[in-house]
């Protein structure tokens, strides 16, 4: 699809072409990949099977680890040969097997016929390559276009794709493009070619909310009017049940439930897929108060080294019996095009997850009232803090600007309560929390900590305050020592603050790991050893270990599968009613923090727009900005329908923010008057302030 047509898809004026049925698209049928390692054969995907259809959205779920990616590299002949091998299997696709065509033809197959849109996209990008350029190489490759209408395809693509100012981002390099923007570009360069069938592997995971609502939108609309099938991959069903019409559930390599997306998300028939829709935070809780906890998981997918004699799901299933553990049960059909692999499914009693409050986004209950603030004073409070970072040019690398990054921020913390930090990325979020344990120096403004001045200590008198103010990082892996065992890690701040030696320190070591749900024999083992959720809980033991009165979590779940952000968040939830600390809770994502936060502060640019108690600003959000945050959690229901508010754009550059109200670029009711006025903080109703003129206080 080029010129014209591609102009009016871009413009939104194109017919979209409608879902037609006839033969699949592709077919794959006992797909088997091994993979050859030094303790011996990984069977990462062990005899999946499906199909797709013209103009199908087909989700394939599952945790980490459980073969999704493996299957789709497998389909375009991508799986590293070594280690990986095709044991058995085929792929049909227009009558051939993708498996045994010669390279030659696979090579024009993909890329043109099947494409594919990669989990990272910043490494999936060269980064010595502009974006247009990158995007033209596939249509001069592939449809042998020339340079310069390969370019201006290239743009049209862009703009297609909805990208502001495609022209200019054509021109722009990886690294000088946000998250949300390269995704844009991986899925502009993935459709250049009109593929018949896109392969879209976690296309969304660990972007905002808002950016992630953009996406999913975006590819909706492109499938709608383009006609392409797609395989969407992805750990969340919330997410599927945006987008998929089919849904495929996998685990430990194997299909254990497929069906249509309303009957599967209705009642699953699978224990392990019921559990997986229990992990999803419901945006609900918080308006309800509710006391249920999120369904976690418990243990961890099978050895893939160790054969599964049985239910590969059963040490982790609770209503397994002796018959799970000595047979294996068969992907069975139960009716409506469902299939179950569980020898149960007749009589387990799997029944829906209670469906959100409220039909809209913006909802009004009388029943919703502040909670009771956490009895004792402030332990933390902020006031006008500033944090300026400089920016430098020519040759002598003078300060030419800076990058407002945290603009006039103030707020207090109480004891034993905890404030959820919300906003995009690029919003001030994680400095701000920095600034706090003045791991970032801020510019201007005060930090009181237990009321004594944080910011105007010395840097020798700021030992005695690490001891209560400790950190819990996004990324576990890059934030613990790789060269020392978990045992040293957990014994290091006792060394520090002389805690404790020998073997009262082993003691307390050992106390912690069990605390944090693993067991004292992880002692000796290494951070590579353990799984993403599981250096979570070691990143959260070092930071309790010199047993803090205040923590700040920055995005500690944004990565990972959503069973094991539930364990985390449980966690977190335990220790806050064991421990009673105080702690400032970063995330992009208001699901998530509604199940931690007693209050809840929306940043952006680097300001505060809305800051209340936790089920007073889910049940009635005052500032736009927050609206849209709450309009983009995705809710595992594919029947529910409310107002989806769409933030065109992104988050202004800080070096160079608008005048007026930093929101007034993408908010839907913004009036002139927003171009002058900065809103401050006011209080709309008691404890709940926000920044806005257009919503009364």
């Amino acid at each position: 699809m080029r010129g014209n047509s591609i102009k009016a898809l871009a413009a939104g004026t194109g017919e979209g072409a409608p879902m037609t049925q006839g033969s699949p698209v592709v077919r794959v049928r006992d797909l088997r990949v091994h993979f050859d390692t030094d303790d011996g054969v990984a069977r990462a995907v062990d005899g999946v099977s499906f199909e797709i259809g013209p103009g199908e959205t087909l989700g394939l779920v599952g945790e980490s680890g459980c073969g999704k990616s493996v299957t789709s590299l497998a389909m375009i002949g991508l799986v590293p040969m070594p280690p990986g091998r095709i044991v058995s299997g085929e792929v049909i696709y227009e009558g051939s097997d993708l498996l045994k065509i010669p390279k030659g033809e696979l090579h024009r197959i993909r890329g043109n016929d099947i494409s594919m849109i990669f989990q990272e996209p910043m490494t999936s990008l060269n980064p010595v390559f502009t974006i247009g350029e990158q995007i033209a190489e596939a249509t001069m490759w592939h449809r042998g276009e020339r340079r310069r209408e390969a370019l201006i395809a290239a743009i049209e693509m862009l703009e297609l794709v909805q990208v502001p100012d495609p022209a200019r981002i054509a021109r722009s390099y990886p690294h000088q493009l946000s998250g949300g923007m390269r995704q844009r570009a991986m899925i502009a360069m993935a459709l250049c070619c009109d593929p018949k069938l896109l392969i879209a592997d976690e296309p969304t995971t660990a972007l905002d909310v808002t950016t992630q609502a953009q996406i999913l939108d975006l590819m909706r609309r492109l499938q709608q009017e383009l006609g392409t099938a797609i395989l969407f991959i992805t750990h969340d069903l919330g997410v599927v049940a945006e987008i998929a019409d089919r849904v495929i559930v996998m685990y430990a390599g194997r299909v254990v439930e497929e069906a249509p997306v309303s009957e599967l998300l209705a009642r699953p028939r699978m224990p392990y897929t019921a559990s997986l829709l229990g992990a999803i935070p419901h945006l609900d809780r918080a308006l309800v108060g509710a006391e249920a906890r999120l369904e976690s998981i418990p243990g961890s997918l099978p050895d893939p080294l160790e054969p599964i004699t049985g239910c590969a799901f059963e040490a982790r299933c609770r209503q397994a019996t002796e018959l799970c553990g000595q047979s294996e049960p068969v992907l069975e059909s139960i009716g409506d095009e469902q299939f179950a692999r569980c020898h149960h499914w007749r009589e387990l009693d799997l029944l829906p997850r209670p469906k959100p409050a409220g039909g809209e986004t913006r909802v009004s209950t009388p029943t919703a009232s502040p909670e009771d603030p956490p009895s004792g004073g402030d332990l933390v409070r902020v006031d006008e803090l500033v944090t300026n970072f400089p920016i430098r040019g020519g040759l002598l690398h003078r300060i030419v600007g800076h990058v407002a990054a945290v603009r006039g921020v103030s707020f207090s913390i109480r004891r034993g309560e905890v404030l959820g930090l919300v906003g995009e990325s690029g919003s001030g979020k994680t400095t701000l929390g920095r600034n706090l344990l003045r791991l970032v120096e801020p510019t201007a403004g005060r930090v009181i900590f237990d009321g004594q001045d944080l910011t105007a200590a010395p840097p020798a008198a700021l030992k005695k305050f690490r001891r209560q103010m400790q950190m819990v990082f996004q990324d576990p892996y890059g934030s613990l020592n790789s060269r020392m065992t978990v045992g040293e890690i957990l014994s290091e701040p006792y060394t520090i603050h002389r805690m404790a030696s020998g073997a009262k320190r082993a003691e307390r070591v050992a106390a912690l790991l069990e605390r944090v749900g693993l067991s004292p024999d992880h002692a000796g083992r290494f951070p590579h050893e353990f799984s993403g959720g599981q250096r979570q809980r070691i990143g959260i033991a070092r930071a309790l270990a010199v047993e803090p009165s205040f923590l700040v979590a920055d995005e500690p779940v944004s990565a990972l599968d959503v069973s094991v952000q539930a364990q985390i968040l449980n966690l977190l939830l335990d220790l806050k009613a064991d421990l009673d600390f105080t702690a400032l809770f970063i995330a992009h994502d208001l699901g998530v923090i509604a199940y931690v936060a007693d209050r809840v502060a929306v940043m952006y640019l680097g300001r505060i727009v809305e800051i209340g108690p936790t089920r007073s600003i889910y049940a009635n959000p005052i500032h736009p900005y927050t609206e849209a945050l709450l309009s983009a959690v995705p809710v595992p229901d594919p029947n529910y329908r409310r107002q989806r508010i769409i933030l065109e754009g992104e988050v202004p550059n800080p070096a160079t923010p608008p005048s007026g109200c930093g929101f007034r670029t993408r908010c839907p009711i913004a009036i002139p008057e927003c171009a002058e006025i900065d809103p401050p903080l006011e209080e709309a109703s008691p404890g709940h302030f926000k920044a806005c003129i257009r919503r009364p206080a």
